[in-house]
């Protein structure tokens, strides 16, 4: 008995002593402490020659070292052994390789691949292997092989990857798309791999070659795939105009058709103020489609599209639209989105909140589900604020986050609270609320509620009246009901009598998005170079660059003085929220492929 506990006591302390020098080993080896590293990996090497990491790990010691010999020895045993792993034959020749001993080198990376005759099987790691070592012709020769010995492998995967390294893009291209043929890949994931390559420039190489090879295709072997294809591709280089002509060929040809790859591409054009050529989607999708919520999604999409340019004396025609579609489709659950939509145009495009609420108030008398309710509820408080009705907004707000508990409205419900609080002059219960939303699950909630409770805070300590602070909530609700000159004057105000306090850098970026808003391009650029360069240090510099940058590049074509603001946000703010889309945008202008 007394043999047995020593027994089960000695195999627990070499186990519990064998995990230590797996973690010692591993961590060195990480840290680059390869001497240490060294010192384990052989003891561990000594005690279980059959697990390969730690073999493979030892031999990286030795080479990192340039200790070549002695991995040349302890290689030379590995491949020795019966049924020797493969890899084991590359380890060597790269051995070589880092010696400067090629014709040695390839001797010993043909032997491995001479391995796959033995067993197809052996080529998918042989070639995994080239590749980490960047041998991609080898590896390429290893997957062939494999494949060639074994129909029934695939590793095409693998090698549209490899050509891709090897920036062989034709041979690239066809693999991917020949993946997505055979029905081996799904074209979402192709896409992914041809982001990489892919810019916005419809002149550059890469789309050339990828735009050559898709028509190609399409008139050897007519499928819907390839107007896919093509579709993306003119997407991606924001050629909208013919990306609209492949889907219109998409819709046409494809049974039992849906309009919804249609509206995709609605939304993206919308997006970037292409007006003219969404206006001619969204009446295509109304000459097509038979479904009433599609029908009405377009033609308020096309009301949108027409308010862009409506001045005052134009509205009531709209108005009448409006009109129409309410007689049309009617006062019913199946059509809020007409509802709040005409609401707020009451609202915000009229200054008629009175007649607004009444209209919201009768929606909300419709059999609705709980989520229907909140999208109504949502709406009517953003009018009860327009309106000044702080409280009565509070209680719809309030509602909506007592019914849909953790729901994405209801965060966005929690910050209307705090928003509306902040209006009324209530800074200490917006904090409160704005203290939860910190943690929210949307990074632009998130990101909004940071940015107003340090505005609270900032401005609360230096001044216990916080007079500039009302001034401020003040302005920011004239902004929220278009009163746009008025809020500049009271953001003038705070400029001039509250002059080196906190909310400075605040209300100049304010006042400069407003400015930018009535298109006095000069007076916003003004005050964004004012907060670059006073307030480098502080938190709103990002915001104030990136606004500058995005107003260089949308509003005033100068692209120059757009990529240097893009690049002081990806080197002087690395953790601005701004920091991913200065990235991107910086890329694009350079002419970099942008994913």
């Amino acid at each position: 008995m007394r043999l047995i506990f020593f027994l089960i006591w000695y195999f627990a302390f070499i186990g519990i002593a064998s995990a230590q020098d797996d973690f010692f080993a591993k961590r060195y080896f990480e840290d680059g402490a390869f001497e240490k590293a060294l010192v384990f990996y052989e003891k561990l090497v000594k005690n279980d020659a059959i697990k390969s990491e730690y073999a493979e790990n030892l031999v990286a010691c030795y080479q990192q070292l340039e200790r070549y010999t002695e991995a040349e020895e302890f290689l030379a045993t590995k491949i020795q052994q019966p049924r020797a792993n493969p890899i084991y034959f590359i380890e060597l020749g790269y051995n070589y390789t880092l010696q400067g001993a090629t014709e040695k080198a390839n001797e010993y990376y043909d032997k491995a691949i001479a391995k796959i005759n033995n067993n197809p099987n052996y080529g998918y790691g042989i070639g995994l292997r080239f590749q980490k070592y960047a041998l991609l012709d080898y590896a390429i020769k290893a997957f062939k092989k494999a494949m060639e010995l074994n129909p029934k492998l695939d590793y095409n995967y693998q090698l549209a990857r490899i050509y891709g390294e090897q920036g062989n893009m034709d041979q690239m291209f066809r693999a991917y798309l020949k993946l997505i043929i055979e029905g081996k890949s799904s074209l979402s994931n192709v896409l992914r791999n041809f982001d990489d390559f892919i810019s916005v420039d419809s002149e550059d190489e890469n789309n050339q070659k990828l735009k050559t090879i898709l028509l190609q295709n399409a008139q050897k072997q007519p499928n819907l795939i390839w107007n896919q294809l093509l579709s993306w591709l003119f997407s991606k280089q924001k050629q909208y105009d013919k990306a609209f002509r492949q889907e219109k060929a998409i819709y046409k040809r494809m049974d039992g058709a849906s309009v919804q790859r249609l509206e995709n591409l609605g939304r993206i054009v919308l997006a970037e103020s292409e007006d003219e050529l969404a206006k001619d989607i969204y009446e295509y999708i109304i000459s097509v489609s038979n479904d009433e919520i599609t029908l009405l999604n377009a033609q308020l999409n096309l009301i949108d599209i027409q308010l862009l340019t409506t001045t005052k004396n134009q509205l009531e025609i709209v108005q009448k639209k409006y009109e129409e579609l309410l007689e049309t489709y009617g006062y019913k659950s199946q059509t809020l989105q007409l509802q709040v939509a005409y609401a707020n145009f009451l609202t915000f495009k009229k200054d008629q909140p009175n007649q607004a609420i009444t209209v919201l108030k009768n929606s909300l008398k419709l059999p609705l589900n709980v989520r229907g309710k909140a999208f109504i509820k949502l709406a009517l408080g953003d009018i009860l604020v327009y309106n000044q009705k702080f409280n009565e907004a509070l209680i719809y707000f309030s509602q909506i986050q007592k019914g849909l508990k953790n729901d994405i409205l209801s965060q966005n419900a929690r910050f209307k609270v705090a928003q509306t609080s902040f209006y009324k002059g209530d800074f200490d219960w917006s904090l409160t609320q704005l203290k939860v939303l910190r943690s929210s699950t949307s990074q632009l909630i998130a990101n909004d509620a940071m940015q107003l409770s340090l505005l609270i805070a900032d401005n609360s300590l230096e001044d216990s009246t916080q007079t500039a602070l009302k001034k401020y909530a003040r302005a920011d609700l004239l902004a929220y009901q278009n009163k746009t000159a008025m809020a500049i004057e009271v953001l003038n105000d705070i400029l001039k009598n509250h002059k080196g306090e906190k909310i400075e850098d605040e209300a100049l970026l304010k006042q400069a998005t407003l400015l930018s808003a009535q298109k006095n391009y000069e007076k916003a650029i003004f005050n964004y170079k004012k907060i670059i360069e006073f307030y480098a240090s502080d938190l709103l510099a990002d915001d104030a660059l990136f606004q500058l940058a995005e107003l260089y590049r949308t509003k005033l074509d100068e692209p120059e003085k757009a990529k240097a603001a893009y690049e002081k946000i990806i080197y002087n703010y690395q953790d601005s929220y701004y920091f991913p889309q200065a990235r991107k945008y910086f890329r694009m202008l350079r002419g970099d492929a942008v994913n």
